[in-house]
This record gives C-alpha cells, structure tokens and sequence, in this order.
C-alpha cells in the first residue's frame, strides 16, 4: 500500500510539472500568435488562381509592389480646399519621409515622393503613401512597419496639421488614413482584443455557469485552470508551426482556436468531473474513484475528441490556405483539451490524496455503500451512473425521460417538424461576399476614410484591376473592358507617372510580348460592387483574349469567394461520411449512425435557417462571407454529434442490461444534466467571439451558440431519444443488440446496472 501511494504521489508530482513548465513557455508563446498571423487574403490564394497567376506575371511591369496608405483630408464643413491648407498639407508631405523609424527614416522604406493631389471638385487632398510590400511586414518592437506607418501618419496630422477625423484643427482642416495600409491596421486592432477581451470574457462566463452547476467554490477554478494550461500548450505548439512556415495563421483562426481549446476542455472536463463525483460514492480513497471514472470516460471523451479533429482535418482539402490551416490549428486545440483534461484535471483532483474530496465542498460526495469500488466498476458504463432507476427518480431528467419514453413518437415527429420548419429558410442565407468596409462593426478611420476619399475621387483608381495580355489583344482588351458596366476607364500601363506631360499618349509597356492594362472601376476595389464588377471584366476580356489574366485587389477577393464556394461543395460531403463512419464503428450501428448524422446535420439547418431570419430581418447585416456557412458546418457537425455521442454511448451499455427503450430512458435521465450543462459551456464560448468587432466573428459566433442550444434542448434531448425509443432495437442493425429481447432483462439486470 505504501509503494501504491509513493508511486501515485509522483506521478501526479510529475504531471503538474511538466504541465506548469509547459504552461510558462506556452503563455509566452500564446501571448506572440499575434506576430506570427497572416491576414493578408491574396496569401491564402492557391496558386493556379487567375488573379494570384496575374500577380505573379504584373509583377515584371514594375521594379516594387507597393503597400499604400491613403490620406484623404476635406475642410470641416465642407467647401474648397484654400491654398493655404493645400501649402501646409504639402509641407506636411515633405517633411514625413524624414520622421525616424527602425533606425533610420520612413524615406527608407517608401517606393516615391508624397505630393498633395487635390480633388477635381477642390474640395479635398488626397496623400498616397506608398510603403514598399517589401517591408510591410517588418516587425519594430513587435509591431509590424504597416502598424507604424499608419499609427505615425495619424499623430503626425494631428500634431503638425491639428487634423484628426473627429476635429479639425486650426487649419479647419479633417484628416483619415484608409487605404489598404489603413484596413490591415484597423483589422489588427480589432483581432488584438483577441488576447485578452475574448478570452476574459470566455473564462468569465464559463466561470458563472460552472458554479451554478458545481455550486463549489474550488472545482470551477480547477476547470478554468486546466483549460487554461491546454490553451497554454495550443499556443506552444501552433506558435512554433506558424513561425516556421508550416502553417498559415490568421487573426480569425487564433479567436477560433482560444474558444474551441475553453469549450472542448471544460467540456471533457465536465464529463470526467461528473463520473468522478459519481464514483467517490462507492470507494473510500479517491485514488480509486478516479481510476474507474477515467477508465470509464475515456473512450467517449477519445471518441468526441477524434470526431471533432477528424471533421476539422477535412477542411485539408480546402483551396485557401486559411481553410487549410485551420483544420490543424484547431485539431491541435482539441488535441491540447483531450490531454489536459485526461491527464492535468485528474491530477489536480488527487493532489491532496484522501482529502481530494474538500474540492467538491460544500457538497463534497461521501461514500453511500460498502459495495466496494470493484462492485460498482463491473457494470460502470460511460458518463456517470444511474443513482436509481429513471422510472423511479424524481430528479428533472428522470422525470424528462419518462415524458419521452411515453409519447416517444410524437416526441420526434414534432421535434423533427419544427427542425425542418426552421430548416426552409437555409436557402434565403446570404453568403455572396462581404466588403471590406462592411467587416468592421464599429466606426473605423479607414472606413470612414474610404467613404470620404469615393466622394470626392475615382474610388477604384488607387487599386485597380490589372490585365496581362498578349501585345496583339490589346486594343481588344481595352474596348472590352470600357464596355463593361462597373468600369469607369481602361488604358494600358506606360510606366510614367499619372499626370506627367505626355502620359496618356507614352507607349506601353511590353514584357515577353504582353502588355499590362490598368482597369478603374466605379467602386472602391476592396467593395463587393467591385468584385462583381471584375468577374463580369473576366468574362468580357477573356471572349477576346482567351490568355487574358485578370488581377489586383478585386480579383483577390473574387479568387477567394469562388474557391469558398468550391471548399463548400467538396468539403461538406468529404466530412459527412467521415464521420458518418466513425459513427457506424464506435456505435457498431449502421441504423445508428445514420439516425445521428441525419439528426445533426437537420440540426445545422435549423441553425442556418433562423440565422439567416435574424440576420436578414432583425439585424439587418450585409451578406456573410461563403466560409461563413462551412466553418458553421464543420463546427455544428462535429461539435453536435459529441453529446449525441455521449448520450448514445450510455444508452447502448444500459441497453445491454435493460433492452433499448428503458437504455434510452435511463441513459437520457442520466446524462442529461452534464451534458446540457457542456452545451450551455460550449455556447456560451463561442458566443464569446461575438466581443470582437468583426462581422465574420459575430455571424459565426452565432450560428454555432444556437446550432449547439438546438443541438443540446432540441436534438439530444428530444429527438434523438425519441427516434430510438421507437426504433427500439432496430436502432443497433446489425449488431447483436438489434436481436435482444426488449423484455425480462430489466429485473435481472436492473441492480447491476443501477
């Protein structure tokens, strides 16, 4: 006994230090994702993308790509710009390039001069600042050279000119910063609060809902402790990937990555917690209550974990980049939760030894019999075991499952009608692209910026649509671009500077027999009405030009929507049937998995269903992105189909005692209070994304909370348990259960399973 209790004392020693060492260098690291985030979407591209091609090929045209930052100021009130505002805002120009940054001066780092250009209304100016691509990423004291570009540009108009976007100095004169420089600034500040408000918020609601459940004091912060060291340990590992190049992180891929590492952590925890409760009433040391609650919850835990990376590793197949690295990244997560929860939880539980049971107080579980744990152990099964009977508990899940199991079949009918009720309105789910200024949910100065700049200049001039051709198609091309709707002039590339004596009639450039033509459309090239307007560009030069290329800003986001589409399409089915097999193999079950699957995946529609109501009608958003719609798949698919997981496991070992229908009824009565409270976790984190200012995050944020409250209130509980319940034993085909008799096995069996 002695030896027993050395070994188990250093073995729980050695586990809570490799996880404290783990958590100091994961903290830092989870601290640095920001510097290793790529939230560059031309980055994501594949390469044989028309506009990533096109790209590649305007690239000889010119001798450096350029970042540039734009700087619009207009007369408070309004009217012409006076000449002396367009002298102080010239001497402003001059004198920028000679402000110091990373030991030397921004003149280091610009691709040309800065020159006032004044509107032809005269009632603003307008400073392109062209930061060189080159150095765009840069970092200065962890802040990347765009970041300081922009952040000095703002103070040096505010000091030197008095002009911000709120106030107009002395001068009368007001000032933004947008421009493609502006909007990756602004987008990094918003994905900032992702290191700390997101996650504040997270843990403090989960932190709520865990006291009400455990109604302790220690146990909620032990919970929170161990999701807090697997994201410790996520932030290690994608950290030390991201920055060799191995993945690709972006900002929305760390938000998403901090909130599926606190759910899938408190909610195995969750679980575990529960049998351990559950079993400290049959042993005397806790040792021996953890040893059969782990044993117990390891293959439904194991098996919700692998059916979430599974799903998640699917997004492999995707065409973007982003999609590609997030199926890792958040594998990882889920990876980080398994092992904290299936190694550090239990370890913190036995730290103090016998006296393991004060965590629980002030209801700490005293032991109710003196059968022993190797009694109780023979027929434990797999979340926490029934107390009594569900036909005689009067406990609300008891009570529940009795509702169920009487009116099983209208149960499901019902619950299915309502499901597909709210599934009718998938197809009015707008998903067909978002623009740029249509991403932030609070007022922006880029945002602002652009509005003001399209009032008073071509909106598509400063990024236009580029399109490499061949020499002998460039009339052609030009024609058929000026006869598109959306675009506002087409001419080739000369290589001399806009507005220089003799431009317009300079000849075009040539390089290996094709020629650059530079395509201005109406809108601001980072808005959808300039997307749309590319894709009907693409279509008219390529009838004259079949080896036309078309490219720039719009063309990106064209490229990226398009290869959105393609992921949804492929990957949705690939993830179906991946886990429709994981399904059939861990319930040994071909009717099984199907009924789940099919459960689920009406559970999704519902979901995308009253989202598209709330978005459309009661919010009022612009259009989602069409990734929108696939994350919300694969995260409702594979994080749904865990409770079904942990409520089916439990009734297929009590059907082995009792039959299907009383397994249904009692495996419903006792997981139904752990489970839901998982699900009321898991919601809650994800509607923690919600804190970040950005339309993707909060559209997402909200298709999962709901889809996972449907999935808890709706499907697991309603559903699913009234299926089964009228299916019976036809529910296990072909598994031997299928040909059990429903009846005489309760009274033989009933003690052992109890």
């Amino acid at each position: 006994m002695l030896r027993n209790r050395v070994a188990r004392a250093v073995a729980v020693a050695v586990v809570l230090v490799v996880w404290m060492g783990l958590a100091s260098v994961g903290g830092a690291a989870q601290g640095r994702l920001s510097q290793v985030q790529t939230n560059d979407s031309a980055a994501f591209l594949p390469s044989s993308a028309q506009s990533t091609l096109a790209a590649e090929a305007s690239r000889e045209f010119v001798d450096t790509q350029t970042l540039p930052a734009l700087v619009v100021l207009t007369p408070a009130g309004g009217g012409d710009v006076t000449p002396e505002q367009l002298a102080a805002v010239a001497g402003f120009a001059a004198r920028f390039p000679d402000v110091a940054v990373a030991g030397g001066t921004w003149s280091d780092h610009l691709t040309g001069d800065i020159a006032p250009v004044p509107a032809q209304d005269g009632e603003a100016i307008l400073l392109a600042v062209p930061l060189d691509a080159a150095s765009a990423g840069i970092l200065v004291d962890e802040e990347s050279l765009t970041n300081l570009l922009v952040a000095d540009l703002r103070d040096g108009l505010a000091e030197d000119l008095g002009a911000t976007a709120a106030d107009a100095g002395p001068l009368g004169l007001q000032a933004w910063v947008t421009g493609p420089a502006g909007f990756i600034t602004d987008l990094g500040t918003a994905f900032a609060g992702i290191d700390g408000l997101l996650l504040l918020v997270a843990l403090g609601a989960v932190l709520l809902i865990l006291v009400v459940v455990y109604r302790s004091p220690f146990l909620p912060l032990v919970v929170i402790l161990t999701a807090v060291f697997a994201l410790a340990l996520a932030g290690l590992v994608v950290y030390e990937l991201a920055d060799a190049g191995v993945l690709v992180l972006n900002g929305q891929a760390q938000g998403i990555l901090s909130i599926l590492v606190v759910g899938a952590a408190v909610d195995y925890s969750l679980l575990l917690v529960a049998r351990y409760r559950e079993e400290l009433r049959h042993v005397d040391h806790p040792a021996d209550a953890m040893r059969v609650a782990w044993r117990q919850s390891l293959e439904p835990i194991a098996a919700s974990a692998g059916t979430v990376v599974a799903g998640l590793l699917c997004l492999l197949l995707s065409d973007l980049a982003s999609n590609r690295s997030l199926g890792p990244v958040a594998a990882i997560g889920i990876g980080a939760a398994l092992l904290a929860a299936l190694t550090l939880l239990p370890a913190i539980l036995l730290v103090a030894g016998r006296r393991s049971r004060a965590l629980f107080w002030p209801r700490a579980p005293r032991r109710a019999d003196a059968s022993g744990p190797a009694t109780h152990g023979e027929h434990a099964t797999a979340v926490a075991p029934a107390a009594v009977d569900a036909s005689e508990g009067t406990g609300l899940w008891a009570r529940w499952a009795r509702f169920v199991a009487r009116r099983a079949r209208p149960v499901w009918i019902v619950s299915a009608t309502v499901l597909l009720l709210a599934a009718v309105f998938v197809p009015t789910f707008r998903a067909g692209g978002t623009s740029q200024s249509d991403v932030f949910l609070t007022a922006v100065d880029s945002v602002a910026g652009e509005e003001v700049l399209a009032e008073h200049f071509p909106a598509g001039a400063v990024q236009p649509a580029l399109v490499v051709v061949p020499q002998a198609d460039l009339d052609a091309v030009v024609d058929a671009a000026q006869g598109v709707e959306g675009i506002s002039s087409a001419a080739a590339y000369t290589g001399a500077p806009a507005g220089a004596p003799g431009a317009g009639s300079a000849p075009a450039v040539v390089v290996d027999g094709r020629v650059r033509v530079d395509v201005v459309t109406d809108a601001p090239s980072d808005s959808q009405e300039a997307v749309d307007a590319v894709a009907d560009l693409r279509a008219a030069v390529t009838a004259v030009a079949p080896d036309a290329l078309v490219g720039g800003p719009a063309a990106e986001t064209l490229d990226t929507q398009i290869a959105s589409e393609r992921d949804l399409r492929v990957i949705v089915p690939v993830v179906l049937v991946v886990i429709l097999l994981i399904l059939m193999l861990l319930l040994r079950s071909v009717v099984a998995g199907v009924l789940l699957m099919a459960a689920n995946v009406l559970s999704f529609g519902a979901a995308i269903g009253l989202s598209a109501v709330v978005f459309n009608h009661v919010l009022d958003l612009p259009d989602a992105d069409p990734v929108v719609p696939l994350y919300g798949f694969v995260f409702l698919v594979a994080l749904g189909v865990d409770y079904s997981i942990f409520l089916m496991t439990r009734v297929r070992e009590e059907s082995r005692a009792v039959g299907t229908r009383d397994g249904v009824t009692r495996g419903l009565a006792v997981t139904g209070g752990v489970i839901t409270s998982a699900g009321l976790v898991l919601a809650t984190t994800f509607a923690a994304l919600a804190v970040i200012p950005l339309l993707f995050l909060a559209q997402l944020a909200f298709i999962v909370a709901l889809g996972v409250l449907v999935d808890t209130f709706v499907v697991r509980s309603l559903l699913v348990p009234g299926l089964v319940h009228d299916l019976g034993p036809r529910t296990w085909w072909p598994s031997a259960l299928a040909r059990r008799p429903e009846h005489g096995v309760h009274a033989a069996s009933g003690a052992a399973a109890t």
